[in-house]
């Protein structure tokens, strides 16, 4: 089984704060207006549902600091 994770690359990052618009229910904004999600670095975990707004949120980001990666999970017996 697969999932998708959100990967944020900071150091491209700028604070623009579209990917928290987009994503706002995984999402805020720090103090310096960088993204980042509670309890979480940098790779966020993307339930189901907000999968094609994780999608957008990495072709608009501006700076190219975000990425989707597939996560995989053992199997279960």
């Amino acid at each position: 089984m697969t999932r998708q994770s959100l990967h944020i690359d900071w150091t491209a990052c700028d604070g623009r704060g579209l990917c928290t618009e987009l994503l706002g229910p995984l999402l805020v904004r720090d103090e310096w207006g960088y993204p980042r999600a509670a309890g979480y670095g940098s790779d966020v975990p993307i339930p189901g549902s907000f999968v094609a707004d994780a999608r957008d949120a990495v072709a608009l980001c501006p700076r190219l600091a975000l990425s989707l990666q597939e996560v995989r999970t053992p199997a279960r017996s």
